[in-house]
């Protein structure tokens, strides 16, 4: 999984990226401090893989992964060359998802580049930059298909999508919010890769102080909570500079510290679950002495394709899978005694994988 971050200048983006990835992009208290894109892989926390690795001593414990790219702060004009340009939004063009970092706390001592704390003003800047950059994108585009389309028929339905998609964008709406149900229109927009057509999460930046209550009551994250909610997009709450120091902290450190905050999780955990459930995503497992490893799928994916993600080979030679729930293996002490239960279920190709699952695949090629 590939999200990219974006904000105005100062509202803690860089910072936020400094503490899920430890990459120490640079972060300070003026405008347009990141130039080039700053990228961090970093694991996704799941107990469930380190649990199954003592149960196997195993060699290797390998969670899932997502990799942030951090981007220049854009400002209002951006697409007219104001600020730094949009010229660097090119790098999160093939994300999955956008994390959206918005400032939901007062400071003097942090400089707001419009001079005024507006959550909601900061993302309709923000989502009309955006909107900008995916009509230089689209025009491009539908002028090539346009002329093509002329020898070519099987390119008019592009040509008619690209011209539905500009007049949506004109309007000042995001490309998500385009009501499309046909496969294979659903299918180009995908190739397209508009930045306003990627599922966003806010992330409401606020000060120590309303971390306990997870922003209720703070009426700036009331109000992008409500913005979200109108276009169906994900929302978590931060302290961009709690993370900072977290991120610093070995595990049981960590955990003292997010007690000590009245908090039972940290930012890289809320956001992991704002994405997996935005992007509709899940992880089953594959345990054993060499490793222990979680696999992201999307919910709704079929033994064979769950295993395809493993090795194609998997998929192409797939005979059956046996599955049994990481807690009852956890219970029973080994796949063996799980068998004896009768825990253990051999499923075939029409089998739907759950999360947690722990598959062991048997294939023939």
């Amino acid at each position: 999984m590939k999200l990219g971050i974006v904000g105005l200048p100062n509202v803690g983006k860089s910072t936020l990226f400094n503490s899920l990835t430890k990459a120490g992009a640079q972060a300070a208290n003026f405008p347009f401090c990141t130039i080039d894109p700053n990228i961090g892989v970093v694991p996704v926390p799941d107990e469930r893989i380190k649990l199954l690795g003592e149960l196997y001593h195993t060699k290797k414990v390998t969670p899932a992964a997502i990799e942030f790219v951090d981007i220049a702060g854009l400002v209002k004009g951006a697409s007219k060359g104001e600020g730094l340009g949009n010229q660097f939004l090119s790098n999160i063009r093939e994300t999955d998802a956008i994390v959206h970092v918005v400032r939901c706390f007062e400071d003097t001592n942090v400089i707001h580049v419009d001079g005024s704390v507006d959550p909601i003003r900061d993302i309709e800047v923000i989502n009309l930059e955006l909107i900008f950059a995916d009509l230089e994108v689209l025009e491009r585009r539908l002028s090539k298909v346009s002329k093509a389309a002329r020898m070519d028929k099987s390119l008019q339905k592009e040509e008619a999508l690209l011209i539905r998609v500009k007049a949506h964008l004109e309007d000042g709406k995001a490309a998500r919010s385009l009501e499309i149900t046909d496969e294979d229109e659903l299918l180009l927009m995908k190739d397209f890769n508009f930045l306003t057509y990627k599922p966003v999460i806010y992330a409401a930046n606020v000060c120590e102080d309303d971390l306990a209550d997870d922003g209720a009551n703070n009426d700036m994250v009331k109000k992008v909570r409500e913005f979200a909610a109108a276009e169906g997009s994900g929302v978590f709450v931060v302290c961009a500079k709690i993370e900072e120091e977290i991120a610093e902290l070995d595990d049981d450190e960590k955990a003292e510290f997010l007690e000590a905050l009245g908090l039972t999780e940290a930012g890289l955990d809320k956001l992991v679950a704002a994405s997996y459930d935005l992007l509709g995503l899940m992880s089953f497992l594959t345990a054993g002495e060499d490793e222990c490893r979680a696999w992201t799928i999307k919910k709704g994916t079929k033994a064979p394709q769950a295993a395809g993600k493993i090795h194609t080979d998997f998929e192409r030679g797939f005979i059956k899978a046996e599955v049994i729930n990481y807690k009852d293996l956890l219970e029973q002490g080994s796949l063996a005694a799980a068998r004896e239960k009768g825990l253990v279920g051999i499923e075939g190709k029409e089998y739907v994988v759950k999360d947690g699952d722990v598959i062991l695949f048997r294939f023939n090629v």
